[in-house]
């Protein structure tokens, strides 16, 4: 932990250009940038490697994968759980993380209550030790076909690390499962044609008893305190068309073009997940990340559950499909700091947060070598070892 330190000969990835040079931090501020060789006592040598600025997350599942690292096998220690939660996000190069947390029980019964409520009294503990390395905030991911879904919510909705609200819906028959049989293959729950058909109806009910109040009260709540919101797997004309009418900013994992085009064109921003664009398609059969990031359809990345594929897409879009570096290197940090208005980070500039990650390809490989975060304290902190 320092307060004062000089990175230098690395290839710095700025918010419209890469230079070669070097960075000088102070209190947790990137205090100047410098173009060409440096000479300064004690400056820290990057052997050529690149300096991207620290990677903003808004959506991850990679908590509820620590707590619960097998169907129904709940970790016995929240906390620790957490803990290394933040060491994976941030030996991914991750030092804003908004962890999404799932509001609505679907077919799960008890365990995904019991899960949000593990889930937060988690971080709120682990905030509170003062040892997380990223800057740990909040996403409320909200399944409005859920009857319980707003008693889940209310007690949540002024949280002060709240920044993000997503609205969903998983019915069968809806959005990423128009196609039933996507469901089906998605929950792997081996299901006989006639158990299937029971939930399918009993879950359809529920939603068009409940989805459409549940939905209006959820875009109330944040409307009032001026929260970022998403809409989840919008799929067709009507659900954009929804969508901004609602005053939403963002739109998470569009299912199709036409979805993501009208998205477009209305302002809202699109995120797609790593996964999908690091693999060339989506696990599930949706449109394909690569495809809308060539018709210039894709703002930002989200690592989804693979916290590793933000690097590995932001270097996919620079090497396989043409972006300029900074272009690439946005998707994951400017853009969606920007999306939540966290303004103060998000790009390598003299004044913002010095929050920094070094990335050096092996092999065609991008890997994150070491990555600085700006502390509680504003200091500058070591996140993960550097490598020769």
């Amino acid at each position: 932990m320092t307060k004062d330190r000089i990175l230098k000969n690395a290839r710095i990835v700025l918010r419209d250009e890469v230079v070669t040079g070097s960075v000088r931090v102070a209190d947790g501020i990137i205090q100047s940038i410098d173009h060409g060789p440096c000479n300064a006592t004690g400056a820290e040598d990057l052997n050529n490697d690149y300096l991207l600025p620290g990677f903003v997350e808004l959506h991850t599942d990679n908590l509820e994968q620590e707590l619960e690292p097998r169907p129904g096998v709940f970790w016995p220690d929240p906390i620790g759980a957490v803990l290394a939660h933040d060491n994976t996000m941030a030996g991914a190069g991750v030092t804003t993380v908004l962890d999404a947390v799932s509001l609505g029980e679907y077919h799960d019964g008890p365990n995904r209550s019991e899960m949000m409520a593990m889930s937060l009294r988690a971080l709120g503990r682990a905030r509170a030790t003062g040892v997380l390395r990223a800057d740990h905030r909040l996403h409320l991911r909200c399944e409005f076909s859920d009857p319980k879904v707003l008693d889940m919510l209310l007690p949540h909705i002024d949280d002060p690390e709240l920044m993000l609200v997503s609205l969903m819906d998983h019915t069968p028959g809806q959005r990423q499962f128009t196609d039933t049989d996507k469901y089906r293959k998605y929950y792997k729950k081996g299901w006989s044609d006639e158990e299937f058909a029971e939930i399918a109806n009993r879950l359809r009910a529920t939603q068009e008893a409940c989805a459409a109040d549940n939905r209006l009260s959820i875009v109330a709540l944040c409307r009032e305190r001026h929260l970022p919101m998403a809409s989840h797997d919008d799929t067709l004309a009507e659900h954009v068309a929804q969508a901004v009418a609602e005053g939403i900013a963002i739109s998470e994992f569009p299912t199709t073009v036409e979805a993501a085009r009208l998205a477009r064109e209305a302002g809202i921003r699109i995120v797609m997940g790593g996964p999908n664009l690091v693999r060339g398609g989506s696990h599930s059969g949706n449109v394909s990340a690569r495809h809308l990031a060539e018709a210039g359809l894709l703002d930002i990345i989200s690592s989804d559950y693979v916290p590793g594929s933000l690097v590995a897409g932001a270097f996919a879009l620079h090497r396989r499909l043409g972006f300029s570096l900074p272009e690439a290197v946005a998707r994951i940090s400017a853009n969606p700091a920007q999306a939540v208005g966290l303004s103060d980070r998000g790009s390598i500039a003299c004044g913002l947060r010095a929050d920094l990650v070094r990335v050096r390809e092996i092999e065609g490989v991008p890997a994150v070598l070491r990555t600085w975060a700006v502390g509680c304290s504003g200091t500058l902190e070591i996140t993960t070892k550097n490598a020769a």
